[in-house]
């Protein structure tokens, strides 16, 4: 293949990938300001609109593990496709659906494909793509993620009041049917190298583990970890977490191999990528609330201070991909993860004020911060596997992070609650409105902190040769 011809291949799979992981990631918050809509519409309680958001989340966190591990069997095609095809048969359900049960059903049916698409992006990239450029296609990816997140409240929002909420669904649908033979052309039909066998027990524990420990945390947010609901689930997912260590230590082929855990890089990897991106939703979900709570804005204009870290996040991930691949992992990790701690201590000293300025400038420094941070971590973690194991170890990566974007801002959310009648811990805070959410910016910039302590044990990765 000539140079030329690579390139175009290089570029064919990013206009894949690239839409592909951003609407994903749009789809799984496009709902939350039009869920008074959805709620007035059906008759539903606060408590059964949280399904609209709960199901698809407890589908994307079991999946993502398992199409990590089955990627080391199946064609990228085949898996894509399906993927794509669920997450259009989910849309249209729920474009559709004429009670709140069957919204709720095609919003786990769209899981069902997207929790398939931001791991099989990033498996994609590293099988397919030199070393050399495979930082700058993480970084193209993680641009996405970063965009959709970003902007998903303010499209869905914007969408949603002009044409009503089921127009999300059905924009859903025309763009996974679209992206659905770009990608059956540009992705390889074979498998994986040598089709190991793996333990479907183990994956389901793992999967029961994380879905039900998501679970008891989101419904520690709404009713207190008193609830039954709350620590119940979480009670059944530490057994079952339990469960699937004793059996990997105990089946000839786990479904995940305890020697990834051996590998200093990769452990530090996903430990990394939890933490920060606690951190990360966390103030994207909270930077919002405080502007609605303490400035008066609008969901929807409280949604726009969002833009501005959306734009960076696009402009800097492919530029921060190729720097990784020039001075590796842990330089840009540490930069990222200073610039975190910052703007996280920034936005507990200068929000709820009567400007919205400081609560924007916040939002665009940690997004800036976290990229630095993400982009070189998958790429540090997809170099330090062996080629047998890269799938399911980005697998067990980018569930671990999804994990942290759905614990964060739960257990924040209880922080929140509980610190709604008290002043600021933070001393240099001047105002008592927004004193819980300054709070809870002053819990992140700890968690910074232990995630660089964390950080600081990586070592530097050796670069493997080109392809």
């Amino acid at each position: 293949m000539t140079t030329t011809e690579r390139t175009s291949s290089e570029l064919s799979l990013m206009a894949v990938l690239m839409p592909a992981v951003l609407v994903t990631v749009i789809a799984s918050d496009m709902v939350n300001l039009m869920l008074p809509s959805i709620g007035a519409q059906f008759g539903a309680s606060e408590a059964e609109l949280a399904w609209v958001v709960t199901g698809f989340l407890l589908t994307f966190a079991v999946g993502i593990p398992f199409y990590g591990r089955i990627s080391d069997r199946v064609s990228l095609r085949r898996l894509f496709g399906f993927a794509l095809l669920a997450f259009a048969a989910g849309s249209l359900v729920c474009a559709l659906a004429p009670d709140l049960l069957v919204l709720v059903l095609g919003r786990i049916v769209m899981g069902v494909g997207a929790a398939a698409l931001p791991v099989l992006s990033i498996i994609a990239v590293t099988r397919l793509m030199p070393s050399d450029k495979r930082g700058m296609g993480i970084g193209v990816v993680s641009a996405a993620t970063g965009i959709g997140t970003a902007a998903g409240p303010a499209l869905g929002g914007g969408i949603g009041q002009a044409f009503g909420w089921q127009a999300l669904f059905w924009l859903m649908l025309v763009v996974a049917l679209v992206l659905l033979p770009a990608a059956l052309r540009v992705l390889p039909g074979e498998a994986a190298a040598g089709k190991v066998r793996f333990d479907l027990l183990g994956g389901l524990l793992l999967g029961l583990g994380a879905g039900l420990f998501l679970f008891g945390i989101t419904q520690a947010q709404v009713a207190g970890f008193g609830a039954a609901p709350s620590w119940a689930s979480l009670a059944v997912a530490a057994v079952a977490i339990a469960l699937f260590g004793w059996r990997t230590v105990r089946v000839a082929q786990p479904f995940v191999p305890p020697a990834l855990f051996t590998n200093r890089v990769y452990r530090a990897a996903v430990v990394v990528a939890f933490l920060a991106m606690i951190v990360n939703l966390g103030v994207l979900v909270f930077v919002p609330l405080l502007v609605v709570d303490a400035n008066g804005l609008t969901p929807g204009a409280g949604a726009l201070v969002m833009i501005p870290a959306g734009v960076a996040v696009a402009l800097l991930s492919p530029l921060i991909g190729r720097l990784a691949d020039r001075i590796g992992t842990r330089p840009l990790t540490l930069i990222g993860l200073g610039f975190m701690g910052v703007f996280t201590l920034f936005l507990s000293t200068f929000t709820g004020g009567a400007s919205v300025i400081p609560a924007g400038a916040g939002v665009l420094g940690l997004s800036t911060g976290f990229i630095l941070v993400i982009t070189p971590i998958i790429s540090a973690a997809a170099d330090a596997l062996p080629a047998e194991q890269v799938g399911v170890g980005l697998g067990i990566l980018q569930g671990a992070q999804f994990l942290g974007a759905g614990t964060g801002p739960a257990l924040l959310g209880v922080l929140v609650t509980a610190r709604q009648q008290t002043g600021a811990v933070n001393p240099l805070f001047p105002s008592h409105a927004g004193a819980a959410y300054s709070d809870a910016f002053l819990a992140m910039t700890v968690v910074v902190a232990l995630t660089l302590i964390v950080a600081f044990g990586m070592r530097p990765t050796a670069q493997q040769p080109a392809a």
